[in-house]
């Protein structure tokens, strides 16, 4: 029977980066950097938000595209914080980010359509193109330090393109876009009947500057779809809360197919959420503290092994180039961890990624990245 199964479906691989981290988790002792799960546990308040919901009985079905008190914070706040300008109706919450480039990509795609994805990108992105019958145009973005530029856009273009993802901060990469780099990016664009999916789940976690929403230009609004979360700002992966904020005649269509794969999101979760936004941005400045101190070192001990890096301006991943004398990520990465017990992802496992890179999560404590340094340290002598 199983030639029967859907031949999309079968043509997809599990995640390269579950697979290489599962491949070196029975090292013992292994120092692991490759998952981006932040190290610090959900602060109190939010988990005492989550328990209160239970407590309280709001443990029913939530309505289809999310409780209004949730999707009511999430727009006054981001509407604040990035000067959008969005309504509770056009908002829905959904299960993590994950659920929302879906939805996005589902609700835009026909058979052949064209999506321009600039890599090398995070591994969710492609697969999902593919099942719902789109075309990916790849545009590396090496040579351009990791950013998408106005010339790459328009070269790109064709008359089957339907979409485009702008995923800044971007993973693995660590790159930003500034207002200026957008401008000339929404210039193209504006002209264009292209939606844009802008991907901006760790917009909170951005360094030296800061975030800006594609969707704060007019002429672009009515056809970008924004994609955020709780997850890597709130340190809440688990609890899945994502957010997608999009011009209402987008919302209603991404909310038949939200309706019929998910109901809707985890009722208690999504009262922790309100919690998380309600409160200060204390415990979320402490995290960007922290880990702008791993970024730096990390930074400094790296380039002084070999490492040529693009330093990022957000996330918590570095995107190295490994040293001269070695030319394949992947037996690199797998050398390492097999010999010095340290854990990276190689570029490979990310779309377009090539072999020349390896992702570093520095989402882990300052003790675990100095004992990683050292020996690697010990692996390059």
């Amino acid at each position: 029977m199983k030639h029967l199964l859907n031949k999309k479906v079968g043509s997809i691989q599990i995640s390269g980066i579950r697979q290489f981290s599962d491949k070196i988790s029975s090292i013992e002792n292994i120092v692991s950097l490759t998952i981006g799960q932040p190290d610090f546990l959900t602060p109190d308040y939010i988990k005492e938000a989550g328990k209160l919901a239970i407590d309280h009985n709001h443990t029913p079905y939530a309505p289809n595209a999310g409780i209004s008190e949730l999707r009511k914070i999430a727009s006054e706040v981001f509407n604040q914080k990035y000067n959008l300008n969005y309504l509770p109706s056009e908002t829905i919450i959904t299960n993590g980010s994950t659920e929302g480039i879906y939805l996005s990509l589902r609700a835009i795609l026909s058979e052949g359509d064209e999506v321009i994805l600039p890599t090398p990108a995070y591994s969710g992105y492609e697969p999902v193109i593919h099942m719902c019958g789109g075309v990916t145009k790849f545009v590396n973005t090496i040579e351009t330090g990791f950013k998408l530029t106005a010339e790459i856009v328009e070269r790109s273009i064709t008359n089957k393109t339907k979409a485009i993802i702008i995923p800044f901060p971007s993973n693995p990469t660590g790159a930003t876009m500034n207002k200026e780099e957008l401008a000339k990016v929404v210039k193209v664009l504006e002209d264009n009947d292209i939606f844009i999916i802008s991907d901006e789940l760790y917009s909170e976690l951005v360094f030296d500057t800061k975030h800006i929403s594609i969707a704060t230009f007019p002429s672009v609004r009515e056809k970008t779809i924004v994609i955020n979360g709780v997850s890597k700002s709130h340190a809440m992966t688990g609890w899945r809360i994502g957010f997608v904020f999009a011009p209402e005649y987008i919302i209603q269509e991404m909310l038949k197919i939200h309706q019929y794969v998910n109901t809707s999101v985890n009722t208690m979760a999504q009262f922790a959420a309100v919690g998380a936004l309600s409160g200060t941005d204390e415990a979320v400045k402490n995290m960007v503290d922290q880990y702008k101190t791993r970024r730096d070192f990390l930074f400094e001990k790296l380039s002084n092994l070999g490492f040529s890096i693009v330093i990022p301006e957000g996330t918590f991943y570095l995107f190295p180039e490994i040293p001269k004398q070695f030319d394949d990520s992947y037996q690199f990465c797998l050398d390492l961890a097999e010999k010095a017990r340290v854990g990276m992802l190689p570029s490979s496992v990310f779309t377009d990624g090539g072999n020349h890179h390896v992702r570093i999560s520095f989402a882990y404590s300052m003790e675990k990245l100095k004992e990683a340094v050292e020996r690697l340290n010990n692996y390059l002598s």
